[in-house]
């Protein structure tokens, strides 16, 4: 029985109702999910982007410097 309660907890994904359950498994994925969200959201603040090779690429609109 103990393994296959493993399995199930191993194989749980986020599900938007994440936010309205109360068990901690639950709870923790709703906020992994938000915190994900946030910083794919925000991206930078400078509006750059950095190239592999080390020359920052400024956003179209703004002036390379």
């Amino acid at each position: 029985m103990r393994k296959q309660e493993n399995l199930n907890i191993a194989g749980k994904q986020y599900d938007p109702s994440d936010y309205e359950r109360t068990d901690s498994l639950s709870s923790t994925l709703a906020t992994t999910h938000e915190q994900v969200s946030d910083v794919y959201m925000e991206g930078t603040v400078d509006g750059v982007i950095e190239d592999v090779n080390g020359k920052d690429i400024p956003l179209s609109g703004q002036n390379e410097q």
